[in-house]
């Protein structure tokens, strides 16, 4: 089943590049899921290519329609938008036919060994200085055998057997790659309960929709050799593999335990703009400067692979708030306008205190609390050694309305009536005004003040 995506590309000619991002529906994206979608998406976009969402829910335990949802909304915040959705759940009789075929040739044979089995395997071949792979024990078994361990243990798992011989590929990121297949266990592509794995459901889903180019993190790269083998063994030709660096953080620590903190739906609520993430994460570990940029048309055009390296990538999260910052501060009134009108902004200041708020702003949730600023007051900060000052200036300040002229005029008398100046003199006239120690010019903020300051 197909479902039209927000960007369909239905009615048009086949398109030469096709992408996919396959998340599972069993939690929230996070960055490091993001990394390999944006890279996807622009890799499609780039070329007029199809982007497809692919959501891998083969696991009826854990995949929910909330984390399905979940993801869209978060890539539609992105305004990643796909082409088409596909959901593996609905692709089952094409995975079992692909298992039959392989099955026919020979290349898949079901095991029965547990974990326990498995393990202390494994244990005994490191200590004999041999790689820990599965030893096909199971090829050697007899039908009656089988029959045996069909019915004390009920049904194996299904392996994929590999040609013992080099796989390589010219990987995308990091060039001429080779693995020996003998250094590999056979896959487990079926699992004892029937649930079919990722490895055989991507090789299918990827060949059938034509899938060019795939671009997912150097964790992979063994399982990239397996389904190239796989995708061979079902009379395929494999598509264009390339694999990122993995995400660390700040100080080269693993990023896998701070995932949690990193989902997009929070960095989101916490007020991240979608422009400053995805200028960001296009760019870390690439030869590029990590800088804004003002769109993903933009993104896309100047996205290459030949830019990325394969050397562990530092990532920060406190990186991104000042290009959140930049986004605010670059963003024009008509993009704002409704928002600022749902904060009831009166139309004719609206422009200016757009302009005064935007340059004093980290997130969109601070503009709210500049507005209720102007339009309620601030609680003044009065240090004791100023509280006769303020109050003499205090008393000495007009009536609304104010103008750009008023901070001016009043400062000015202030100064003359009290011997105060400079620092002496307006530190603590803004800090009474506004409650803070820095903002906007304070010609701007008497303008905009719809209250009469007052202690």
């Amino acid at each position: 089943m197909k479902e039209e995506g927000p960007h369909s590309t239905k009615g048009r000619a086949p398109m030469p590049v096709v992408t996919r991002f396959a998340p599972s529906p069993t939690g929230y994206l996070h960055i490091g899921n993001l990394r390999a979608a944006l890279f996807n998406y622009l890799i499609a976009k780039k070329a007029g290519g199809e982007f497809i969402l692919r959501l891998d829910d083969t696991d009826p335990e854990r995949s929910t329609t909330a984390f399905a949802d979940a993801i869209k909304e978060d890539l539609e915040w992105l305004g990643m938008g796909w082409d088409r959705l596909e959901r593996q759940s609905d692709r089952l009789d094409r995975y079992a036919a692909a298992a039959d075929t392989l099955r026919d040739k020979g290349r898949f044979y079901e095991a029965w060994e547990t974990p326990t089995e498995l393990d202390l395997k494994r244990k005994k071949q490191l200590n004999m200085g041999q790689p820990p792979v599965y030893d096909r024990a199971a090829l050697a078994l007899s039908d009656g055998e089988k029959d045996a361990l069909r019915a004390e243990r009920g049904q194996g798992v299904w392996r994929f057997k590999l040609d013992h011989e080099r796989i390589e590929w010219t990987d995308g990121i990091l060039g001429d790659l080779s693995i020996d297949a003998a250094s590999v266990s056979d896959p487990v592509l079926i699992r004892a309960d029937g649930q079919v794995l990722y490895t055989i459901a991507s090789v299918v889903d990827d060949t059938d929709m034509g899938v060019t180019h795939v671009v997912r993190g150097s964790d992979h790269v063994t399982n990239t050799a397996t389904q190239i083998q796989i995708m061979a063994a079902l009379g395929h030709t494999a598509p264009a593999f390339a694999h990122h660096s993995l995400l660390t953080g700040p100080q080269g620590e693993a990023l896998s335990k701070r995932l949690g903190t990193l989902a997009l739906r929070d960095l989101r609520e916490g007020g991240m703009e979608p422009m400053a993430l995805l200028s960001h994460m296009a760019r870390i570990g690439s030869s590029q400067p990590v800088d804004l940029v003002g769109s993903v048309d933009e993104l896309a055009e100047g996205f290459d692979l030949a830019h990325f390296g394969s050397a562990p990538t530092k990532f920060d999260v406190e990186d991104l708030w000042p290009l959140t910052a930049r986004v605010l501060h670059e963003t024009p009134y008509d993009e704002v306008s409704d928002e600022i009108a749902a904060l009831g902004v009166p139309d004719e200041i609206a422009p200016a205190f757009w302009d005064v708020a935007r340059a004093n702003i980290s997130t969109r949730a601070e503009i709210a609390e500049w507005w209720a600023l102007f339009r309620d007051g601030a609680t003044p900060i009065v240090a004791e050694e100023d509280k006769a000052f303020v109050e003499q200036a205090f008393a000495m300040l007009p009536d609304l309305p104010y103008d750009a002229e008023t901070w001016s005029h009043w400062t000015s008398a202030v100064k003359e009536a009290t011997g105060r100046k400079g620092k002496g003199l307006f530190m603590p006239l803004r800090k009474a005004v506004t409650g803070r120690e820095r903002g906007p010019e304070m010609a701007d903020v008497m303008r905009l003040l719809q209250v009469k300051p007052t202690l």
